[in-house]
């Protein structure tokens, strides 16, 4: 078990903070939404109802999508584009897919490899974009989720005001939708920005986001 907890401890403690600020994320909702309410003479609700309620999914989608949306450019991104100097970035000359042999791809592959990546087939073609198709997928769900919460949570604002409600395709086209998703993008993008030419200057001494401390600045892709 210890050994587990040692070689997992990087995905165990961000999802263990994940868990716990999404729990501190529906009490706290709660909390707000059933002060409104009280505010507007309405009665409260509980934990549940609004843990499943569109105010609490769409929010929780609306930062998921967009740190979906990051991480999907970025890989992509980062195939063909270069920032000399930076931890995040391929050295100069490198930009690309890499011939088959730099990837360990069909003959190239060890007895290790995954399946896939050796018959150097259509098999291997998914596989070596397996990780952006994902990103990707996952970034459509999760803004699919959003925009029907945020449309439900929309609507239902429009009606308690005696306002006219819209349709799911008329809201996509809503500054409404479009503030809520560009006010996450924005952020993420500065923060990938900031960190790609960050790490071209500043070191954290042992981490691997990091070159080594005594690293020349216009050094590239190395590792502390």
């Amino acid at each position: 078990m210890r050994r587990f907890l040692r070689e997992q401890g990087l995905s165990l403690f961000f999802f263990a903070i994940f868990v716990a600020t999404l729990i501190g994320q529906s009490f706290a909702g709660q909390h707000a939404f059933n002060s409104d309410q009280v505010e507007h003479g309405q009665a409260p609700v509980s934990w549940w109802e609004h843990l499943t309620s569109p105010e609490f999914v769409g929010a929780v989608m609306e930062n998921w999508q967009s740190e979906f949306l990051q991480f999907s450019l970025f890989i992509g991104v980062t195939v063909w584009l270069i920032q000399r100097g930076s931890n995040e970035s391929k050295k100069p000359g490198d930009a690309g897919l890499e011939d088959d042999e730099k990837q360990q791809i069909g003959p190239h592959a060890s007895k290790r490899a995954p399946s896939w990546a050796k018959p150097n087939d259509i098999r291997t073609r998914l596989y070596e974009n397996s990780l952006l198709i994902m990103m990707t997928l996952i970034f459509f769900a999760t803004w699919l989720a959003q925009s029907l919460n945020n449309w439900r949570q929309f609507n239902a604002e429009h009606a308690a005001h005696e306002e006219r409600t819209v349709s799911w395709p008329r809201y996509l086209l809503d500054p409404d939708f479009w503030e809520r998703s560009l006010q996450n993008w924005q952020s993420e993008f500065l923060a990938v920005g900031t960190m790609a030419v960050f790490t071209i200057y500043l070191r954290q001494r042992g981490s691997p986001e990091s070159k080594p401390v005594g690293a020349p600045h216009d050094e590239t892709a190395s590792s502390g």
